[in-house]
């Protein structure tokens, strides 16, 4: 077994491990990938005032994400093909997630389906659903996840359409996916992986075959993506969506001052600045970067968290420490699972606090609640360079 100490270990393993199509899928971002690689190295840009002859005992990295207790205030953020980096993935996330204390959220595009993790967890966890001009549809989606238990809906507003990940496209990942001679040369040399989906009856979208309207097996699959996605999507339209659920609601995907104002408007428990972790608008901010003029838009009135870009503990400290409640990993945990399924999920929850506690401790702070930008050095020109 070897040592573990940083997400970049998790993450050449996952490489090693997992079909080339599925790990590409989870480290891309569209077009040129310029909001892909900024989500990172924004994060690099901003410092940690060290502190010293301060009393380090009795730290705390226990808060509350839309008034549930976590462990630390980190959620798996929903990630599509879960199930394809490892087999029963979601599952096997969700079960991690649960016992390490930490918020699980499912995608509606997970490969196992929201009964699959409820009857195969414990603890409950948030459903993530897209924008989907299917009411019927979206009705029945919001029933299976109350009688599923889940405690919180996460609602997608970024993605009407979907931007052009090119790495997809090259390696013939669709709906079904699209097998080239590389790939299966790729996927014969991935036995172990190989191996464990052989074993599972969990292969194609759960939450969707057998379940959309003409949607009866995977070759069926790729016509009805292409025509369920609400481009006409609208705040009215966002308003009817929150109504259909009676828990909960958090709306991911902001990164404009004037949409998240929007959102605290209509009544949202939280909202996730994201733009998708850059796989849909190539060129956008970082969510780090947009972050500061939200806080100030609506800090007050609605729970911020972050997502996209964040691969250490530290991360989540700078994200606390400029406002954020709560934040998302999505990639890290990914790693993690497509390293060593549910111990590799372990693996990078223990990384994150670990990495979080110790930074926190040796920047003079002991609570996680009681953070804010004194403890920061953010470069001048950080907040104001795009205004």
């Amino acid at each position: 077994m070897p040592v573990i100490t940083t997400i970049a270990d998790l993450k050449r393993l996952h490489k090693r491990r997992t079909p080339k199509m599925f790990y590409d899928y989870a480290e891309s971002g569209s077009w040129t990938e310029q909001t892909f690689r900024e989500n990172t190295s924004d994060f690099d840009q901003i410092r940690f005032k060290q502190r010293v002859a301060v009393d380090m005992t009795n730290r705390n990295t226990a808060s509350q994400m839309i008034g549930q207790d976590v462990a630390m205030p980190v959620a798996l953020a929903p990630v599509g093909l879960t199930g394809m980096q490892c087999a029963d993935g979601e599952i096997k996330a969700a079960r991690a997630a649960g016992k390490f204390g930490v918020p699980f959220t499912l995608s509606t595009m997970s490969i196992c389906s929201i009964e699959d993790v409820a009857e195969n967890t414990t603890n409950p966890f948030w459903f993530q659903v897209y924008t989907l001009k299917d009411d019927d549809f979206m009705k029945r989606l919001f029933d299976r996840a109350r009688a599923a238990k889940c405690s919180a809906i996460v609602i997608t507003l970024d993605l009407q359409i979907m931007g052009q990940r090119h790495k997809d496209l090259k390696n013939g990942l669709s709906a079904p996916p699209k097998f080239t001679a590389a790939s299966i040369a790729d996927l014969a040399t991935k036995w172990g992986w190989g191996i464990e989906m052989l074993q599972t009856k969990r292969r194609f979208f759960g939450n969707i075959v057998g379940h959309a309207k003409g949607v009866t097996d995977p070759s069926s699959l790729a016509s009805w993506i292409a025509e369920a996605f609400d481009h006409a999507l609208d705040w009215e339209r966002v308003a009817q969506l929150m109504k259909m659920w009676d828990g909960p609601v958090i709306l991911k995907g902001i990164m404009d001052a004037d949409d998240a104002r929007k959102a605290a408007e209509l009544g949202a428990d939280a909202i996730i600045v994201s733009n998708h972790g850059g796989r849909q608008l190539d060129g956008a901010l970082s969510s780090i970067r947009a972050l500061p003029a939200i806080m100030d838009a609506v800090g007050d009135k609605v729970e911020v968290h972050l997502d996209s870009g964040i691969r250490s503990g530290q991360d989540v400290l700078k994200a606390l420490a400029m406002g954020a409640k709560g934040t998302y990993i999505g990639r890290a945990f990914v790693n993690g699972l497509g390293a060593m399924g549910e111990k590799g999920v372990t693996s990078a929850l223990e990384v994150i606090h670990k990495e979080l506690d110790l930074t926190m401790a040796l920047c003079g702070r002991r609570d996680v609640n009681k953070l804010d930008k004194d403890i920061l050095l953010i470069p001048q020109d950080f907040e104001g360079r795009w205004q």
